[in-house]
């Protein structure tokens, strides 16, 4: 293309003698149409004071239009140089305006030779503010209110706040960071971006889809768990609250606020915990993962409803998709600062707070807070699942990402924090309640936390029923906005890499996605479907992920580079990143990733869920459920060698050589014509 915009930029370079002699008559008719100036994907004007007739015409900033018709969210090419700016004064004729104007010459010219292509153009959001609610909704999610209050106070209570805003600052706001600016630099998802970055790469884009797959197949089970939830509290008695149901045992205590003369032993259970194993999960029915029993056709419809809504928020893009979040991500925090009032009001409140931020600094010498608080900190803002790369991709060109990333980044903790208090006031009227230690009551963590003992809470309180429908929403909310990210990624980067075949048909696409999710997540609704739930999530998911972001980091520090990523940067947002940021990005994050892979396996999490322990085999099986994402980047890199042509140094050197990306910026190359 470059060697044409030169044979173009001569073509039409006009004689320095011929030019003196005509500026003293003042004019020059250019309406000539000269055979080889319009080339196969590039169109011709002149940027000197240009003023076409007709609908086509050129302007800048951000209300930017080419003459093909479509907007353009490029103002500024990367090529663009100091004499881009249009002389003043005079009209020239450009490609279908008038032939024949006049336009008076003086001195030098500017000449713009504008590339555009024929393929549609990329998808934009319609408001930034879609952008930000949707990654906030994606950073958001159930891990937020369940799985933070829970560590936090495993690990030091408010002394646990001191390495998770380390973690935070060093290492997954600088990873939020990289990921929202290589997405919209490139303009590509996570497959075909790596031909922009080192190619030999590309198998990390295959292996996030997998993950994501993974993901989708136990993540929407927990919404149609809290859906069921959800339509069992239309009614004035919550059926959580009693013992004489068709599913309670003789071990079932039913313990109110105002029954006191009823005493809780060890061996009791409540009518919440027998509600959620027995008649939502029927975990009772299937001694294990070896015998997992038939698929609960409740859930299966509850499933089937909740994949409805998802199909139906992303089936057309970003364009929907940005309008739904501004309900799934909002609503949450109107219902946690909702729960938070009624939760400080209860007696006991202020013992669950003291449990939760009471600060236990001795924790900080062991090593297992500090792996705690790296892997929350990377699984609560979620880079490496293809997500930021995907939403980034659809920003304009000179956005702000930076910015966003510090915003978005900040929200996520901040919500963290908060839900905490929400939790652990109700912790502590739980403990109260029962005459315990908060400890005894926040025993479980994981969903059992929201669906025993917060369902229990909110049985005690009154207008139960609305505290609990209110409560639910905002779970499948919380969900609903992680799944749209996830499965956006996974859309996004097949309809990039595949563009040809999936443009046009995305909604079918979308549909058959959506089909294998629910078929995928069957085993997930049997009656020792929780089991399979517990697995995917200890194993499936969290070191492929970290793996696959360490390589990542890896490629883009140290393969592609760090100071033509920070060029990149500063083509975009007109500054060059500071050396915390580049220091992070070369060398702090992928030592922050490797300390939690390497503290993955040397201290292996022990898998259990109510009373049933995870055989060892079950161990082998999550570790070859892990590998199998995995396995798809040495893969990759064996098939791109043994395909690649030359040596076997030329192919090396090729296959870490990015290809440019100039196509999708470089609607104007500018040069000067005399």
């Amino acid at each position: 293309m470059e060697t044409k915009d030169m044979m173009l930029t001569s073509m039409l370079t006009m004689d320095k003698g011929e030019n003196e002699g005509e500026r003293e008559k003042g004019k020059e008719e250019v309406g000539r149409e000269e055979e080889g100036t319009q080339q196969e994907n590039g169109k011709l004007m002149l940027a000197d004071g240009l003023a076409e007739k007709g609908p086509k015409s050129l302007t800048y900033g951000s209300g930017q239009q080419v003459s093909n018709g479509f907007p353009t969210s490029t103002p500024q090419s990367p090529r663009e140089g100091p004499g881009s700016a249009a002389c003043s004064g005079g009209t020239a004729s450009g490609p279908g305006g008038s032939s024949g104007s006049s336009v008076p010459l003086g001195g030098l010219r500017t000449l713009v030779v504008q590339q555009t292509s024929l393929e549609r153009p990329r998808e934009t959001w319609s408001k930034k503010m879609d952008f930000l609610l949707s990654v906030i909704g994606y950073a958001v999610d159930l891990g937020n209110v369940w799985r933070f209050p829970y560590i936090c106070y495993q690990n030091g209570g408010g002394a646990f706040l001191l390495p998770y805003l380390l973690m935070a600052v060093f290492g997954g706001v600088p990873l939020f960071y990289m990921e929202l600016a290589l997405g919209q630099f490139h303009r590509s998802g996570c497959i075909s971006i790596w031909k922009h970055i080192c190619p030999i790469f590309k198998g990390i884009g295959f292996a996030i889809c997998i993950i994501a797959l993974y993901i989708a197949f136990y993540y929407n089970t927990i919404m149609a768990w809290a859906l069921y939830y959800l339509l069992s509290s239309f009614r004035q008695t919550l059926p959580w609250t009693t013992c004489t149901n068709s599913w309670n045992t003789a071990n079932c205590n039913r313990y109110m606020s105002t029954d006191h003369n009823v005493s809780w032993s060890n061996s009791s259970t409540s009518p919440a915990e027998e509600f959620y194993t027995r008649q939502v999960l029927q975990v009772h029915l299937s001694p294990g993962l070896h015998q997992l029993g038939s698929v609960s056709w409740q859930l299966a419809l509850c499933l089937l409803f909740i994949f409805t809504i998802v199909y139906f928020s992303i089936w057309k893009g970003v364009k929907t998709s940005g309008k739904v979040v501004w309900v799934t991500a909002t609503f949450p925090y109107l219902v946690l600062l909702v729960l938070l009032v009624r939760g400080a009001t209860l007696p006991g409140a202020w013992r669950g707070v003291v449990f939760y931020l009471k600060p236990d600094w001795e924790k900080l010498l062991s090593t297992t807070v500090w792996i705690d608080a790296a892997a929350q900190i990377f699984f609560s803002l979620g880079p490496g699942f293809g997500v930021l790369l995907a939403f980034a991709s659809y920003n304009p060109f000179h956005n702000n990402c930076y910015k966003d990333a510090l915003v978005t980044s900040s929200v996520n903790c901040l919500t963290s924090f908060l839900s905490g208090f929400v939790i652990f006031t109700v912790l502590g009227y739980m403990a109260e309640m029962r005459q315990q230690d908060v400890d005894a009551v926040a025993k479980d963590a994981g969903p059992s936390l929201l669906f025993i003992i917060y369902a229990e809470a909110i049985a005690n309180m009154p207008a139960a029923t609305f505290f609990a429908i209110i409560f639910f929403l905002m779970i499948i909310m919380l969900g609903l906005d992680s799944t749209f990210a996830g499965l956006e990624g996974v859309i996004t980067a097949m309809l990039d890499e595949f563009p040809h075949v999936l443009a046009k048909r995305r909604e079918w696409f979308v549909f058959g996605l959506v089909c294998v999710c629910y078929l995928g997540a069957l085993s997930t609704l049997t009656y020792g479907g929780a089991f399979v739930v517990k697995l995917f999530e200890e194993y499936a998911t969290g070191p492929a992920v970290i793996t696959v972001v360490l390589l990542e980091v890896i490629a883009v520090s140290w393969f592609y580079g760090t100071n033509r990523f920070c060029n990149d940067i500063q083509l975009m947002l007109g500054f060059y990143p500071g050396w915390f940021w580049r220091v992070c990005w070369v060398a702090i994050c992928p030592c922050f990733l490797l300390f939690i892979i390497i503290s993955f396996l040397a201290f292996p999490p022990e898998v259990r869920l109510f009373n049933y322990h995870y055989p060892p085999w079950t161990t082998v099986l999550g570790y070859c459920i892990g590998v199998s994402s995995f396995i798809c980047v040495p893969a990759y890199m064996v098939y791109y060698l043994l395909n690649a042509k030359g040596t076997f140094k030329q192919r090396l050197l090729k296959s870490v050589t990015p290809e440019p990306s100039g196509d999708q910026h470089r609607d104007y190359i500018v040069t000067n014509a005399v």
